[in-house]
């Protein structure tokens, strides 16, 4: 397992409190060997006017599995500090109903910088947007 703080998903999804992630209803569901699992409903909340998932609501879901995946794969996070540098996102495909689910996994976890894998899938398992996260740890002291 590359998680180095032993994450449970209530310490998780503890932390999203009076945030974008309480707003937009993201919750994680999985928790794997390298991999992190978390589900966005798509409704009032992540929809933009043509009734369609909002582009920006999945790059929010993204980053939001990628900086938790940073976090926990550090070795203490209570030192460390977590920032994204950079994200990309392709919308491969439409949703408008249900719930969409984002799944993180490592490209590069090095000592200051962390390369994320994020594809999201709606509950047919179609895939509905491919993204990379580059997150930068800061000390923070």
């Amino acid at each position: 397992m590359i998680w180095k703080s032993k994450p449970t998903l209530e310490a998780i999804n503890s932390i999203r409190k009076g945030t974008l992630v309480e707003h937009l209803d993201i919750q994680f569901i999985e928790i794997g060997e390298d991999y992190l699992i978390a589900k966005m409903p798509v409704d009032h909340k992540t929809l933009q006017p043509m009734g369609l998932l909002h582009g920006g609501a999945s790059v929010a879901l993204a980053e939001t599995i990628g900086s938790v995946a940073s976090t926990v794969v550090l070795e203490n996070p209570f030192e460390k500090g977590v920032v994204g540098v950079e994200i990309n996102a392709n919308h491969l495909s439409a949703a408008t109903e249900g719930s969409v689910y984002g799944k993180v996994t490592p490209i590069k976890v090095g000592r200051k910088l962390h390369v994320w894998n994020i594809e999201i899938y709606d509950d047919n398992n179609k895939k509905i947007c491919i993204s990379r996260l580059t997150t930068m740890i800061l000390d923070k002291s």
